[in-house]
């Protein structure tokens, strides 16, 4: 399973034409599906990257939006008119055209071959992360986590074991919740990433548009 970060805070990939901007969006590749978790804020801007990391928005099957905020759901409405008859996972009840098939998930459910929603998870603002498998471990994929990383990885664990987590941490600063996990990778939104980096040198990964992620066990 490949990822690759489409939107970002911070450019990875430098002196391409990449941009970045307040906002988060990350293509999930597999041998089953090409799902896009989360839109960005800017259409243009999403659009703009992923012609440069040469991703064909026709080749979407599934879009997940995390939650209902600007920066994470933006970009859906220019994404939408390039697409086909894809499936939205959102939290809100916005209506499309009868090519799109909306899905508001509520519990924790499979949605692709080792791709699983949280369904929705309750906090200051509710929010859906993906937990991604491979073999039996599992990563898992946040928008913002602002339902809490503890709550998104005790719902995570529940579907299989956790090994990584990658996206936004919010506010978060309860670093003995990950401290078991052999990958982290903060993107976007997250307040303590520099304390991150120093309490987790070894584990820790920088994000930014461009940056690709093989899943593994190792």
């Amino acid at each position: 399973m490949k990822l690759t970060i489409v939107y970002d805070n911070e450019v990875y990939k430098k002196g391409i034409g990449l941009k970045s901007d307040w906002g988060f969006s990350c293509l999930i590749e597999s041998s089953n599906d090409t799902i896009l978790f989360d839109t960005g804020g800017n259409g243009e801007i999403l659009l703009n990257n992923m012609k440069i990391l040469d991703i064909s928005p026709e080749k979407i099957e599934k879009i997940v939006i995390s939650h209902e905020h600007g920066d994470h759901k933006g970009g859906l409405g220019t994404l939408l008119n390039l697409v086909k008859n894809v499936e939205v996972y959102q939290l809100g009840y916005e209506i499309f055209n009868n090519k799109i098939k909306s899905i508001r998930p509520e519990i924790p459910e499979k949605i692709s071959e080792n791709v699983w929603t949280t369904g929705r998870l309750k906090g200051l603002v509710d929010e859906q992360s993906l937990v991604l498998i491979n073999e039996k471990d599992g990563y898992v994929l946040t928008g913002c986590s602002h339902p809490g990383v503890d709550n998104i990885l005790n719902t995570a664990k529940q579907i299989c074991n956790i090994n990584g987590i990658i996206g936004g941490f919010h506010g978060f600063n309860n670093f003995r919740v990950v401290e078991d996990l052999k990958f982290i990778c903060p993107c976007h939104c997250t307040a303590h990433k520099e304390d991150l980096k120093k309490a987790f040198p070894n584990k820790i990964s920088d994000c930014g548009v461009g940056k690709t992620i093989i899943l593994n066990n190792k």
